[in-house]
Order: C-alpha cells, then sequence, then structure tokens
C-alpha cells in the first residue's frame, strides 16, 4: 500500500473517529442515572477547552506557521474565528452542554440536526488537513474534536428527546449528523491533493475554528457555573486536556 493511500486511509478513519467517537460515549452516558450525566458532562466542558485550545495553539497554528508567514496565518485564524461567528448568526449553529435549561431548545430537532452536520464537518476538514500533515498531527485534532462532540452530543440528545423522539430515534438522528464529519475529510483530501499548497491555510482556518468554540462557547458555559462552580475543578480539568494534547505532541509531533 502507498504512503498516499495510508494517509488517506488514517484521515477517514481519524474523521470518523473524530464524529462518532463523542456520539458513542454520549450514547453510553444515556445509559446512568441522570444525576450522574449532570455532574459528569460538566467535567467533560472543562477538558474539551483544554484539547481544543491545545490543539489550536500547539498543533494546528505550529503546523501552519511552517508553510505561512505569521501575519498570513493569523489573518486566516482570524477568519476562521469570524466564520464561525457568523454561521452561529445566520444558521444558528448553537450549542448546549446541558440536557435542559438551554436557549437551544427552543431550536426545531432539525435544525440541531442541521448544526450538529455543519460543525462535524468542519471538525471533518479540520482531522483530514491536520492528518495530511502528520498522522499524529491528525490524531490530536480528532481527539480535540472527540473531547467537544461529547459534551455537545449529550445536550443535543435531552433536545431531541424533550421533542418527542424516543432514544433510538435520537440516536439515529445524531449519527446521521456524524456523516458531515466523513464528508468534510473527504473534499478535504481531494482538494489537498489537487491544491497542496492550501492545506497550511485550511490548518490556520480551523484552528481559528477551535479557538472560537473553546473561547466564544465552552468558557462563558463555564463562567455561568450552571451546573459545576467549582473553579478549581475546572481550572484542573482545562490544565489535564491541554497536558493530553501537549504530551502527544511531544512524544509523537514531528
Amino acid at each position: 500500500m502507498s504512503e498516499t493511500a495510508i494517509i488517506w486511509l488514517a484521515a477517514l478513519g481519524l474523521s470518523v473517529v473524530g464524529s462518532v467517537g463523542g456520539l458513542l460515549v454520549a450514547g453510553l452516558l444515556l445509559l446512568f442515572d441522570k444525576r450522574v450525566r449532570t455532574r459528569v458532562v460538566p467535567w467533560l466542558v472543562s477538558f474539551a477547552v483544554g484539547t481544543l485550545l491545545g490543539a489550536a495553539a500547539l498543533v494546528l497554528m505550529p503546523e501552519a506557521l511552517e508553510f505561512l508567514p505569521p501575519a498570513r496565518a493569523f489573518a486566516f485564524m482570524l477568519g476562521g474565528i469570524l466564520t464561525f461567528f457568523i454561521l452561529e448568526k445566520l444558521v444558528l449553529l448553537r450549542h448546549c452542554h446541558d440536557e435542559e435549561g438551554c436557549d437551544v431548545h427552543h431550536s426545531t430537532a432539525t435544525l440541531v440536526i442541521v448544526g450538529d452536520t455543519v460543525h462535524t464537518f468542519v471538525d471533518g476538514v479540520a482531522i483530514a488537513a491536520s492528518t495530511l500533515v502528520s498522522i499524529p498531527a491528525g490524531i490530536m485534532t480528532a481527539l480535540a474534536a472527540i473531547a467537544h462532540e461529547i459534551p455537545q452530543e449529550v445536550g443535543d440528545f435531552g433536545i431531541l428527546l424533550a421533542a418527542g423522539h424516543s432514544r433510538r430515534k435520537a440516536l439515529m438522528l445524531n449519527a446521521a449528523s456524524a456523516v458531515g464529519g466523513l464528508a468534510g475529510a473527504g473534499l478535504m483530501l481531494l482538494f489537498g491533493a489537487s491544491v497542496p499548497l492550501a492545506q497550511p491555510y485550511v490548518l490556520a482556518f480551523a484552528a481559528g475554528n477551535f479557538l472560537y468554540v473553546a473561547m466564544a462557547d465552552l468558557i462563558p458555559h463555564l463562567h455561568r457555573g450552571e451546573s459545576d462552580p467549582n473553579s478549581y475543578r475546572q481550572i484542573l480539568l482545562i490544565a489535564m486536556g491541554l497536558a493530553t494534547i501537549g504530551l502527544l505532541h511531544h512524544y509523537f509531533g514531528h
């Protein structure tokens, strides 16, 4: 098997893991009592903040800066931040990490699935772009995507269940949205093969996406302290997320 084929298979496989991994863990959490989920999900949110910040600052941006001048790389990073801000305003891609008490509950189930599909699509693009640089970078990006998807999927399950869907149907609807990750990875691989010089731009853009999700979505949720007011635990779990990405990058990054 050629090196290109291995990289493509790794990118597609990691995009599936990044999209479905969070969904599977969220589905398992539904088997536990609601009190357990209420306690565990906020911890996962804090850990997700660390992994997203770590993937953006320690993996994606350094890789982009190897090929782009700083001004251009950071310009595309800002483009990623602004693009997701605009998407949230126009498409209402709102995230929820609790099973109740979230504004997104007023959205329709269709809107939730559309939002998830777009989000997993962007994750798939980021994972594939990272894998084209190196498989370890792809693994770290996929880990960050999974960490964020778990609490998001738990919240989405709550929305769909509140809308009257059965647990089985809610799982199937969320699984359907995971197809976006595979589509994003496939398009990135085709685009990256034909325009390889675009890869560092995509990495910088994806870094902006990860930063936006962590700082505009998750961190404000932690500041409100609605489900986990323990600041020391939040800081510890964020540090653990950062340390996870940092250690993986140290031992396996190139």
